[in-house]
């Protein structure tokens, strides 16, 4: 059965801090999509995300970059297999120079946190309880 892929394209200020932080959050970078301009990162077998320097990724759109430091361009949200996966990567995130963004919301069944990485781009990561979505 075909799986659907996700590939997030964010601009990054720097290519090689980029691959620093994600690496750092435990993800692999993959080689064949790798270069000095991009960093292609492995987040699971259906999401990658694309780091590309400003101006390669200039070179997909004809519109004006948002400078995600002071503009909301996108929110990204990751699942996480328990509240303490969401902790432990937010930590490793915080840890490795992103920085915390917005207040831990914990509603008991459900449950998440979010940092903003080194261009500014906020990653939520969130577990709920699978029992409390089933129908």
């Amino acid at each position: 059965m075909y799986q659907q892929m996700i590939f997030v394209n964010l601009a990054t200020a720097d290519v090689a801090a980029a691959k620093e932080f994600f690496t750092q959050l435990g993800f692999s970078l993959n080689p064949q999509f790798t270069t000095d301009q991009s960093a292609c990162v492995v987040i699971s077998d259906t999401i990658v995300v694309m780091l590309l320097g400003k101006e390669h990724y200039a070179g997909f759109t004809k519109k004006e970059i948002a400078d995600s430091t002071r503009t909301s361009e996108v929110l990204l949200c990751l699942s996480a297999e328990s509240r303490e996966k969401v902790d432990e990567l937010v930590d490793r995130a915080l840890a490795a120079g992103g920085s915390a963004s917005g207040e831990t919301q914990d509603y008991g069944h459900m449950y998440g946190r979010a940092f903003d990485d080194l261009d500014g781009h906020t990653w939520e990561v969130m577990w709920m309880d699978p029992a409390a979505v089933q129908s």
